[in-house]
């Protein structure tokens, strides 16, 4: 009996150290903590308040999150991960913001060019979109954009137009993150026929979203010259009211300014300021007619702006003074604007214009470095957005939103300087892999959230319907 039980026991042991050897093989290293993935062999381009730059460097993301930015060294042994990605030959950087689109208008590509933006959109968007915008419209058009967004290295964008649940149930599906603003407009518009029925649309909009991880709700009066004064005010009591963003377009071309004069005796900024609609959650698209006065005044209400390079070009609206809002403290991303006035949505274009542009216009060859353009499309992106505590920069506790840029190209070998690389040589075919919120959306420039054939014939069939529409 004695025997028996000592035999038991000694079974049990032996059982137990089986276990306890399965569960010590199947945990992560001693000193190892657990991640999802991990990024390692690459240039690290931090963006963060030292702008770190980090060569072999490595990036340990757990969850949506990032864990910790260092080198390969300190990090591989220090993180376990069941996924790693290495990024030899390539700069892992912040995922790109692109501060002012239109996604669905991507179907209105190339309908009409070469003209000024008050004919451009009186005689052509406006009558184009009321022949054809419905919600299946909105959303192959949004979805044919994220395939050209997210294969280009943009994780978070702002976007302003009709319809914009379906824009934001694309966004979520494509895996992207979006500020997206019902657009409030004074006569009567694809999806809402009056300004009570687009104000009540945008409520229940902005409370079917809140608290969305990748999906900011926002309201997008359209603009001075087609909102009136109470439909402005309206917008921004029902934004304020739901702790929502207001995203509207600002002081973008000549007209807009003297009309602004004429009829209020005040700049676009001033007249915003006067209605009390100016504050820390606007976000103005283009602000290219701003004095010194107005980069003050956004400066102290906190506004964020946006700039459009190709689409202010492209319709001959004139230059943002890029350099002086900075230096005035005005928070700026860098955007694309719609593929219908631009035509492409390509932030590393915008990225190499910006800088150019702005040398340009002030005759200095110093004006705008590729490093400043850089945090533009940044970190000084997500200060704009108003979301820099959560994207922008790789740093722990930050969203994992980050892109892995290839430089093994003769158009980008050899590489002295990441900043002038990314601004001067790289285009947005040089960017192979894309995460948000830890998840792989982009791999070896495939986007793996969308069907990117089927996109492309539904945009086919899109195209002979508005042909025919622009016909009758």
């Amino acid at each position: 009996m004695k025997n028996g039980k000592t035999e038991t026991a000694t079974a049990r042991i032996f059982v137990g150290l089986i276990v306890l050897v399965g569960l010590l093989l199947s945990c992560p290293a001693f000193g190892e903590e657990k991640a999802t993935i991990l990024v390692i062999n690459g240039t690290v381009i931090t963006m963060d308040a030292q702008r770190r730059v980090i060569d072999d460097g490595a990036v340990a993301i757990a969850g949506d999150s990032i864990l910790a930015v260092g080198t390969r060294s300190e990090l591989s042994p220090k993180y376990a991960a069941a996924k790693i990605i290495d990024a030899h030959g390539s700069i892992v950087m912040p995922g790109l913001i692109n501060g002012h689109a239109h996604a669905a208008m991507s179907l209105f590509r190339g309908i009409a060019d070469d003209l000024s933006l008050d004919d451009w959109l009186r005689k052509y968007i406006f009558p184009a979109e009321a022949k054809n915008v419905d919600e299946d419209f909105v959303a192959w058009g949004t979805r044919l954009d994220m395939l050209e967004m997210l294969r280009g290295g943009i994780t978070t964008y702002a976007d302003m137009y009709y319809f914009e649940d379906a824009v934001a149930r694309v966004t979520k599906e494509a895996g992207m993150r979006g500020v997206l603003g019902e657009t409030i407009i004074d006569f009567p518009a694809p999806d809402n026929k009056t300004r009570e029925q687009a104000l009540a649309y945008t409520q229940s909009f902005l409370e079917h979203w809140k608290g969305d991880p990748l999906i900011v709700a926002a309201i997008a009066p359209h603009s001075i010259y087609t909102c009136s004064e109470s439909t402005l005010k309206e917008s921004a009591t029902l934004a304020r009211r739901n702790g929502a963003p207001i995203l509207i377009h600002l002081a973008e071309a000549p007209f807009e300014a003297e009309q602004s004069r004429a009829k209020h005796g005040l700049s676009p900024v001033g007249y915003l300021e006067s209605i009390g609609l100016l504050g820390p959650d606007v976000l103005g698209a283009h602000c290219v007619w701003v004095d010194a006065g107005d980069m003050a005044t956004l400066a102290h209400f906190g506004v964020g702006c946006s700039h459009n390079p190709s689409s202010n070009m492209k319709t001959a609206a004139g230059v943002m003074p890029v350099v002086d809002m900075l230096a005035a403290g005005v928070p700026l991303a860098l955007a694309t604007d719609g593929a219908a006035s631009n035509n492409h949505q390509d932030l590393f274009l915008e990225m190499d214009l910006a800088a150019k542009l702005q040398k340009s216009a002030r005759r200095d060859p110093k004006a705008l470095p590729a490093e400043q353009v850089v945090e533009m499309a940044t970190i000084g992106g997500a200060r704009a957005l108003h979301m820099e505590k959560q994207i922008g920069s790789l740093e722990p506790g930050k969203k994992a939103d980050l892109i892995i840029v290839d430089t093994n190209a003769s158009h980008a070998t050899p590489m002295y300087n990441v900043y002038s690389e990314l601004v001067y040589a790289l285009d947005s075919s040089d960017v192979r892999t894309v995460l948000i919120g830890g998840k792989v959306v982009v791999e070896d420039r495939r986007v793996l959230t969308l069907d990117e054939q089927a996109i492309l014939a539904k945009a086919q069939e899109y195209k002979r319907k508005i042909e025919n529409s622009l016909r009758r």
